[in-house]
């Protein structure tokens, strides 16, 4: 079902701060985007096959500006990229994963996108990410 970790999502306060610290470390920034229905500002940094995907918030009742505000910058979420998003939606709900979202929706880069909840994949949020083909 899963293709390889596409991303690993850092939310982050500033993303300019942010893109410093990584850049100090020789990381690149492949581009940023903005996905207004999530209010979130992104930047993309390459890391061999996967991507480290810095998470600014463009509101304080953004879901990313709730994460910083309650547990501070850090880890938000592992993407995984999948072939059909529609069968790994319906495969975690089979096996029991509570979905965040029963459908997917447009995520950066025109991708297909869909969350699953923390509290059923061990504290860790889950997205799964389908190229931007219609699923």
């Amino acid at each position: 079902m899963i293709d390889h970790l596409d991303h690993i999502g850092i939310a982050v306060r500033d993303l300019a701060a942010a893109l410093r610290t990584y850049e100090a470390l020789g990381l690149r920034a492949a581009g940023e985007e903005v996905v207004e229905d999530q209010q979130v500002r992104a930047a993309f940094l390459p890391v061999g096959d996967t991507r480290l995907e810095l998470l600014e918030s463009t509101s304080p009742d953004g879901p990313i500006g709730r994460f910083v505000e309650r547990r501070g910058e850090g880890i938000h979420h592992l993407c995984f990229r999948v072939e059909d998003i529609r069968k790994a939606l319906a495969a975690c709900e089979e096996a029991g994963m509570t979905l965040i979202d029963r459908e997917p929706r447009r995520g950066a880069h025109g991708k297909w996108v869909a969350f699953v909840h923390p509290r059923s994949t061990h504290g860790v949020l889950i997205e799964l990410s389908q190229d931007p083909e219609t699923p």
